[in-house]
């Protein structure tokens, strides 16, 4: 089993939120990718207090598991009869977005510590 300490460092999440592209649409929180970069040097320490509280009580709050999809057709395309003629946007909360980030980064460092991808 994976352990996920509670404990994340500030460093670590500004980083994360640093690295998420500007020109990305709206998530369901409606926060601009760029706005949560500037609105970070603020929050930052109570988006880790929420992140923590998720990894101790192992409990994520609805309204973090909540996502819209889009359907946006390509264009185009002769027949959109076909599924491979439409794209789907996933509309996420952008605190789960950091959170996933973050739970990813150590399941990558995990695989390259035990080499379980040799």
């Amino acid at each position: 089993m994976l352990n996920i300490s509670p404990t994340i460092s500030t460093e670590k999440i500004s980083k994360l939120i640093r690295s998420l592209l500007n020109k990305k649409a709206l998530r369901l929180d409606s926060i601009l990718n760029k706005v949560l970069k500037v609105a970070a040097l603020v929050i930052v320490k109570n988006l880790i207090e929420v992140a923590s509280h998720c990894f101790t009580s192992r409990i994520i709050l609805k309204s973090l598991k909540e996502f819209i999809i889009i359907v946006l057709c390509k264009e185009r395309k002769k027949d959109y009869f076909f599924l491979g003629s439409y794209r789907l946007i996933t509309l996420k909360n952008m605190l789960v977005k950091v959170l996933e980030k973050y739970i990813a980064n150590i399941i990558f460092k995990a695989v390259e510590e035990y080499r379980l991808l040799l």
